[in-house]
């Protein structure tokens, strides 16, 4: 990972191993402010980032449930760090989940106790949804064939703090199409 970082000319990172064959997830940052780590699971990075030109603030790169069954786990977590944010937050990353029937295109409809579970996390740690800017699903299986389904599984919340901090934030979607993985840029607009 340390190669990586370096090769991409990242300033620094924090990662976490994946368990068996899935999961794992890392957070690469370039910018002169410090980067200091609160907290980490299999699902989360959470740190705080303080910079000399804006307040410090929390942001956490998240890896939602994959397993329908387990996704309350992914917003019990989600409810813990909003509960310790007392700082601005801005959360980013897979999340594994949809905030509406518009966020999937193919197959059938997503579950909708599913949909009302990350939506109703969603209002109990107060965050906002910023909208994609191009191409709006970051997750596909089928493409070309009868089974294309897309969805919008990627995305990047923040409470009303961070979005005060940052009001001209922007996200956009990198690849332009989904594709297995499709990055995500947040611009914060100083």
């Amino acid at each position: 990972m340390e190669a990586l970082c370096k090769n991409l000319v990242f300033d620094g990172f924090i990662a976490v191993d994946p368990q068996g064959k899935s999961g794992g997830i890392a957070m690469f940052w370039k910018t002169d402010d410090k980067v200091e780590l609160q907290s980490f699971s299999c699902s989360h990075i959470d740190v705080i980032v303080r910079s000399n030109v804006k307040a410090e603030w929390r942001l956490t790169g998240i890896y939602g449930e994959p397993a329908r069954t387990s996704r309350h786990k992914t917003w019990e977590l989600l409810r813990n760090l909003a509960r310790d944010a007392n700082l601005p937050l801005c959360l980013i990353g897979d999340f594994n989940n949809v905030t509406s029937q518009a966020d999937k295109k193919g197959g059938s409809n997503y579950p909708r106790y599913l949909i009302d579970g990350f939506n109703s996390c969603l209002v109990d740690i107060q965050a906002h949804d910023l909208d994609i800017i191009g191409h709006q699903f970051t997750w596909e299986r089928g493409r070309n064939s009868d089974h294309w389904i897309e969805i919008r599984l990627d995305r990047v919340l923040a409470n009303n703090q961070w979005l005060s901090m940052f009001d001209m934030a922007k996200v956009y979607d990198l690849e332009g199409s989904p594709s297995d993985y499709s990055p995500l840029l947040v611009e914060k607009a100083e």
